[in-house]
């Protein structure tokens, strides 16, 4: 394990977010021994003197390091990297989705129904360091049966401790304390002064406490991967005969056509070009209900089609997908410390000093000051260097960030970084735009009238010919509206009819003839126009008016004969969401473009008090600002362009990720994958529960490493109770850290 610790189409949520290769000039390495801040740390000092180096990136919970350097330099890295003991592997950029964020290597990771590499010889450690103590205590007294007792001992030791050793002498020559270095001498010490039986007993449960600790670790790592099981390994691939043959995932090239069978998960990201299906997207957007798709919409890989069999034109590589870039950006995350990790991380680099000069200091100072036994000191201060071990305290924080990271993708919920992560419980106030955040981004019908005793079903036909020849997104919404009867207005297959000297009439809607009689479909502008208003009409209109809807009315040469009010509708999940901010003593605050009206209606039925319309992109900045002076940490929601400036200046930015624009999703800290604003609260509350258990873990692994302190000083501690409160405290913060992976947003 490592030297101090073992820590662990249309796809515009991720279309901004590399696929992780390598720059030019660069080369990729996993080193399996580099797993936390402090190991990047050592090589980033063992590099420090390697010129033509351009620029290094570490990847810690994939183990990768990609050096960018000149040919001559990148030899020199290596071979540096070598002398200081870390063994290097290149990286295979090709492969599978998922081989890429991270490969199957993982140290101590097992496989699937096997025992994990090292166990039984550690057991067999185990055993001849019971030999040991057990001759220790019961041979009689002579110098034969220390002698075997003594051997025994060393090889438990060297079966148990060789790559400690070897890790904890050259950390050591290069004047590093690390566990491996505390490790070494403290078993050296206690082998010389007598104590050969302890020596040997606490280096076999040592090796085996940390196997199990970077097994539990492990599965805080490798949770994300979980998903590279959601895509299957080969793809349905129909072949220029006709045929289908089954290939795998990397041989299926962009525009080819696949087939997914019902029940079936589907490969590749597509565009569905026959067949229909309702498609189950948990794994990929969280979404609970599956979303019916059928020809003309995108799927994602790895998403299962449940009820039909769909044909799809691949629109990304594997290594390209949706599913692959979700988990790059986790990773991603991972990688990049939150400020609590960053604080330990500074912390424990003075620590282990600290603690070493300590223990130094116990064993000269305190046979003077106490009238101790030069003995006795001495094996205090080597219990001192056990319990020093920063295991515990560097661990607790990246496996709790790690575990939350991964519970939010589960959800749908796209953190950018553990810093996002950890401040998210700081905001105080939120601000969304409306359009497409808290609405659906596009005109519906949600209501519509005859006018002047007309007959409904004639005005109906009338009006859905007339909106079915204008591209204007209300014509567009009327004619749609009509046709799926949404209001009980379903008109007959052959009530469309041709339309005559059909014009559009600029800014005011269209007129044309029908059987010879002339209509038009337009505004209030328009009705105004043609002197066709009345005190009735108007009220009527500022009715709808005052809720927010978009008015077309429909007019014949005798008058009005129909109103029909368009309007852009919340989504379902936007009121609870408000509601559920609210209840974390979070202020939703609605920012719009839209007219003052309008966004007052929508945030009426949202549940929003404080509303601002009108405004453009510069002064929805200016509004953030304002409300991070009034409220404090602030956030913003949006899903266009007109977002992105607000997004950015927000404490966190969360982007719509269905319908967001590329701009806003690269400016956000936080992309929603589904749309859902209930995902908001989920990442807050998600947020106070993470920094939660960070500090639970913190203060177990200082508690129970002061109260060994205390009592290695000035009781009875011994190297045993030292090595299990170090790694009791070690599996201990890592269970509780695991715990965030059980539980629901």
């Amino acid at each position: 394990m490592s030297d101090c610790c073992k820590q662990p189409s249309h796809t515009p949520a991720i279309a901004n977010i590399p696929a992780a290769p390598a720059p030019a000039g660069a080369a990729r390495f996993r080193i399996p021994a580099m797993d936390c801040a402090v190991e990047e740390a050592d090589i980033r000092r063992v590099l420090a003197g390697v010129p033509g180096i351009r620029s290094l990136s570490f990847q810690l919970v994939a183990r990768t390091l990609t050096i960018d350097a000149q040919a001559e330099a990148l030899q020199a890295a290596v071979s540096a990297i070598g002398q200081a003991g870390y063994r290097m592997q290149p990286f295979a950029a090709a492969g599978p989705v998922g081989e890429t964020h991270g490969g199957h290597d993982h140290g101590h990771a097992h496989g699937h129904g096997g025992l994990p590499p090292g166990l039984p010889r550690l057991a067999g450690a185990l055993v001849l360091a019971g030999v040991a103590e057990a001759i220790s205590f019961f041979a009689p007294a002579g110098l034969p049966w220390t002698l075997a007792g003594m051997a025994l001992a060393l090889a438990a030791i060297f079966m148990a401790g060789l790559e400690v050793y070897q890790k904890g002498l050259t950390a050591l020559f290069r004047r590093r304390l690390n566990i491996n270095a505390l490790m070494t001498v403290a078993v050296t010490g206690a082998f010389l002064i007598g104590q050969w039986p302890e020596a040997a007993m606490v280096m076999a449960l040592y090796s085996i406490a940390e196997l199990i600790e970077a097994m539990a670790v492990d599965r805080a790592r490798n949770a994300i991967k979980g998903l590279m099981a959601l895509a299957p390994e080969e793809a349905e691939l129909r072949q220029p005969d006709g045929q289908w043959t089954s290939v795998p995932l990397n041989d299926v090239p962009l525009g080819a056509t696949v087939r997914v069978r019902p029940g079936g998960r589907i490969p590749l990201d597509g565009l569905v070009t026959a067949g229909a299906s309702a498609v189950n997207q948990a794994p990929v957007t969280g979404e609970s209900l599956p979303v019916d798709k059928a020809a003309g919409d995108s799927v994602f890989g790895g998403t299962i089609s449940q009820t039909g069999a769909l044909e799809l034109r691949v629109t990304a590589a594997a290594s390209d997908s949706t599913l692959a870039r979700i988990i790059h950006a986790v990773e991603q995350a991972q990688g990049a410390r939150a400020p609590t990790q960053t604080f330990i991380d500074r912390f424990a680099a003075i620590y282990t000093p600290a603690v070493f000069l300590l223990a130094l200091a116990v064993a000269a100072l305190t046979p003077l000051a106490l009238d101790w036994t030069w003995l006795e000191a001495l094996y205090k201060a080597l219990v001192l260097l056990v319990i020093a071990c920063p295991c515990a305290l560097v661990v607790s924080t990246p496996v709790t960030v790690v575990s939350g990271l991964t519970t939010a993708a589960r959800r749908g919920i796209l953190i950018k970084g553990g810093t996002y992560l950890e401040e998210a419980r700081r905001l105080k106030a939120v601000a969304l735009d409306k359009t497409g955040t808290i609405t659906q981004g596009k005109p519906v019908l949600v209501a519509w009238q005859v006018w002047n005793g007309a007959d409904r079903a004639e005005v109906g036909r009338l009006a859905a010919t007339l909106a079915a020849r204008s591209d204007h997104p209300v014509s567009s919404a009327i004619a749609q509206g009509l046709k799926d009867g949404n209001l009980q207005s379903a008109l007959p297959a052959e009530a469309a009819e041709a339309v005559e000297r059909l014009e559009a009439l600029s800014g005011r809607g269209v007129q044309g003839q029908i059987g010879g009689q002339p209509y038009a479909l337009g505004n209030h502008r328009l009705v105004e126009e043609r002197r066709q208003c009345s005190p009735a009409l108007e009220a009527a209109l500022a009715l709808h008016e005052q809720q927010g809807r978009t008015v077309t009315l429909l007019a014949s040469g005798q008058g009005v004969l129909g109103i029909f009010a368009v309007a852009d509708t919340i989504r379902e999940t936007s009121r609870q969401a408000i509601a559920e901010l609210k209840a974390l003593g979070v202020t939703p605050v609605m920012l719009s473009g839209d007219n003052a009206a309008t966004a007052s209606a929508v945030a009426a039925q949202a549940g929003i008090i404080d509303v601002r319309g009108n405004l453009l992109p510069e002064e929805k900045l200016a509004a953030i600002r304002e409300m991070q002076g009034r409220y404090g940490a602030t956030g913003m929601i949006g899903d266009g362009i007109n977002d992105a400036p607000a997004l950015a200046q927000a404490d966190i930015g969360f982007a719509m990720g269905g319908a967001g624009a590329d701009i806003a999703i690269e400016a956000a800290d936080v992309v929603i994958m589904n749309d859902n604003l209930r995902r908001i609260a989920e990442t807050v509350r998600l947020s106070r529960r993470t920094h939660a258990v960070l500090w639970q873990n913190i203060t177990l692994a200082l508690g129970i490493k002061i109260v060994f302190f205390v009592l290695a000083v000035f009781g009875s501690a011994t190297m045993w109770m030292a090595v299990f409160a170090d790694m009791g405290a070690s599996l201990l913060v890592v269970a509780n850290g695991l715990r965030l992976l059980r539980r629901k947003a």
